[in-house]
């Protein structure tokens, strides 16, 4: 985020599509729901590029991808799509960051090196925890909406998905934490 961007704008870009999804699910159906979630990811990037003049990469591939499963709930005006997203998206960020790990990319280096500088044997460790979670997250969500009611389901996307989430970072602090690199050791080490 610029030093000129407010501060309000990364969590509403962020949160702002899934609470829409939540509020206009609960007031109307799935199938409204899911066209305000399109709209709202939509109007998520516009204000991302607004004031970032940028769009980072995992916003547009996720709008990509509601777009697609969304526009095929909608068009077919079947449900199936719109629970298989976040089945997909997990999927895809699983695969992305294993795959990486198999070609000696820690994938998240670039993502969060500059915010939280790490030894590279840290970051091998916390991009392979990630990619197993993702995956994790993926068979959660498909267990859940083919075992569960639809209300159920999308109570779990909207909060179930993001508090694990936000539970698995957490337990990520000590690693982080152990493999930290101080201002003075980051300078000697050779850049890649």
């Amino acid at each position: 985020m610029s030093e000129k961007t407010p501060a309000w704008v990364k969590p509403t870009a962020d949160y702002g599509p899934l609470i829409v999804f939540f509020i206009v699910y609960f007031r109307f159906d799935l199938m409204m729901a899911t066209a305000a979630l399109m709209v709202a990811t939509a109007v998520s990037l516009i204000l991302s590029l607004s004031f970032e003049r940028r769009i980072p990469m995992m916003p547009v591939i996720t709008a990509t991808i509601v777009g697609i499963f969304g526009g095929l709930t909608l068009w077919l005006d079947n449900e199936i799509f719109i629970k298989l997203k976040p089945t997909i998206v997990q999927g895809l960020i699983s695969a992305v960051l294993l795959v990486g790990l198999m070609f000696g990319k820690p994938l998240l280096k670039p993502v969060m090196g500059t915010t939280w500088p790490m030894e590279e044997i840290g970051w091998r460790r916390l991009t392979f925890r990630f990619g197993i979670f993702f995956a994790a997250m993926a068979m959660v969500n498909e267990v859940v909406w083919r075992t569960q009611s639809t209300d159920f389901w999308v109570t779990f996307k909207v909060f179930g998905l993001m508090g694990l989430t936000f539970v698995f970072g957490l337990l990520q602090i000590p690693l982080l934490n152990r493999y930290h690199l101080d201002k003075g050791k980051q300078q000697t080490e050779p850049i890649d």
